[in-house]
């Protein structure tokens, strides 16, 4: 049985601490004057999570009381908490996070743009859970053209099921091809609530036929990692593969394709 005797005082100062830098103004409150001590009061942050002020001062002292995943989201909305923070809290009370809403669009940070061009000569892309390329290294582009479509059509989705040439670019692409779209479920189901990744499924049931038929057995293929074979200059060649987070709160990863290492000295 789990307990939170080792985390309790922890829990406490925590919620302490944030409380007491926030005001009455940060959530809309009427200001009363003078006060005592620095942030809102106790029953201010109770009453705004939906919780009794007694059972609300023994969880900030420390006592032997149980929480729950909701009231811990609420706490988390009253004290103004950022993703990082809100996870800690709950760590803290023992209990596992909900799932935070999956984000679809995003600027890659200038560090992995410098990060991709040093991985040169593998491959590298960077992609959102929508699966839009937000950013490549030459040579990705070389293999996948990516700077030869418009930037709101870079999505590798789209472009695996309406471009001739990751079609040509696969080999065995009906066989590639299902198995990457079960990995794109995985993510579409963390960003279900984005209105994008709809649209993007929407429009390609529309005009790929085999996206629709594979798209509704609801497949999910687990590993982003492995070896894909790719036609590179009318020759069959095999590529190591690995999926990286960069940004976890983002939901960034970067993709990067290498040749095997006899490979690649070969290729220098």
């Amino acid at each position: 049985m789990r307990t939170l005797e080792r985390t309790r005082p922890d829990l406490a100062a925590f919620l302490r601490t944030h409380r007491e830098r926030l005001s009455p103004a940060d959530l809309g409150l009427p200001s009363s004057g003078r006060r005592r001590t620095p942030g809102l009061r106790r029953e201010e942050v109770a009453a705004l999570a939906g919780v009794g002020l007694t059972w609300y001062t023994w969880l900030e002292q420390g006592r032997d009381i149980g929480v729950s995943a909701t009231f811990l989201d609420n706490l988390a909305r009253v004290l103004k908490l950022d993703a990082a923070e809100r996870r800690h809290m709950f760590l803290l009370a023992h209990e596992r996070p909900p799932a935070e809403p999956g984000k679809t669009w995003c600027v890659v940070p200038p560090l992995v743009h410098r990060l991709m061009h040093d991985l040169a000569p593998h491959s590298a892309y960077v992609l959102n859970l929508r699966w839009d390329v937000l950013a490549f290294n030459a040579p990705a582009d070389q293999i996948f053209a990516f700077g030869s479509h418009a930037p709101e059509r870079r999505n590798l989705l789209w472009l695996l099921f309406t471009e001739p040439l990751l079609r040509e670019r696969l080999d065995a692409w009906h066989e590639q091809a299902p198995l990457m779209l079960s990995s794109f479920r995985r993510d579409f189901a963390r960003a279900t609530q984005d209105a994008d990744i709809h649209e993007l499924v929407d429009e390609l049931e529309r005009v790929s036929p085999e996206f629709k038929t594979w798209w509704r057995k609801h497949d999910v293929h687990a590993p982003c990692h492995g070896v894909r074979k790719l036609m590179i200059d009318g020759k069959v060649e095999p590529f190591e593969h690995t999926s990286l987070t960069i940004d976890e709160d983002r939901h960034l990863r970067l993709v990067v394709y290498a040749r095997p290492q006899d490979q690649t000295a070969q290729k220098r």
